[in-house]
């Protein structure tokens, strides 16, 4: 077919729109891939583990009636840490934040420069009737974090990602500490257990977008690729304390 020169003008002015169209398709998906691997990222799946990790043998005395208690944890990034816990039965409240630096009411940039101390954390209110600070200590190595990796998650390096227990009496630092000690003689892990327990200090609520984060936003490519699998894995493998609805802290909760 011979083209006049309105046809011969139009088709290459349309492959070139076709062409940047699927240009801008293709750059999208690379941007999305490309955040989830190597962006703020922590491991999908959790630690590795060459057996079910048990539950602690010691644990705190469970009181017949309700209470309110606190735990403070770090394990990487605070986005999945929280998220995780806000559907723990038994938690009341689950605050992103930071914890163990030597500056007060730091940024979210203060904290990832790395030189206050601080790790991202997350501040569990719990009741203690209901869960046990030993049992928050199994879903926090079972799912939350890798306790091998020192001073890192996934490809997230430095102190403010490292996985830490910031016990809040004597009697978490008895319960972390043999908790510790069972795993490593267990060999559970596919290394040595990095996990430190640290003293109780002041602890800083993150700033208000980081709060409820996964909860907000299941589709960001970070989550879905690598928080979502961690709140999975709770509804999993501990569905005595899975609640389906969070409790989240933009409700007014905790």
């Amino acid at each position: 077919m011979v083209l006049n020169e309105a046809d011969a003008d139009e088709r290459p002015v349309a492959s070139r729109r076709w062409l940047s169209v699927a240009i801008l398709v293709v750059c999208l998906a690379l941007a999305g891939i490309g955040w989830a691997v190597f962006g703020k990222a922590q491991p999908a799946t959790g630690p590795v583990v060459t057996a079910s990790v048990p539950a602690p043998l010691a644990d705190e005395p469970k009181p017949a009636t309700g209470g309110a208690e606190t735990a403070v944890l770090a394990g990487g990034c605070f986005w999945g840490v929280q998220g995780v816990f806000q559907h723990v039965k038994g938690v009341t409240s689950a605050v992103s934040g930071y914890a163990g630096g030597s500056v007060a009411n730091p940024s979210y940039e203060d904290v990832s420069s790395g030189t206050t101390g601080h790790a991202e954390s997350v501040k569990i209110t719990y009741d203690p009737s209901q869960v046990t600070f030993g049992q928050l200590l199994q879903v926090f190595f079972t799912v939350v974090q890798d306790p091998t990796q020192l001073n890192r998650q996934g490809p997230d390096t430095g102190t403010q990602y490292r996985s830490a227990i910031f016990a809040q009496d004597a009697t978490q630092q008895k319960v972390a500490d043999a908790y510790i000690a069972q795993l490593g003689k267990a060999g559970v892990f596919s290394g040595p257990i990095v996990t430190k327990v640290e003293p109780k200090g002041a602890f800083y609520p993150a700033e208000a977008y980081h709060q409820d984060f996964l909860n907000s936003n299941p589709s960001y490519p970070y989550i879905a690729a690598n928080d979502i699998p961690k709140v999975d894995g709770l509804k999993a493998q501990f569905p005595a304390l899975w609640r389906e609805q969070p409790v989240l802290v933009g409700a007014g909760q905790g």
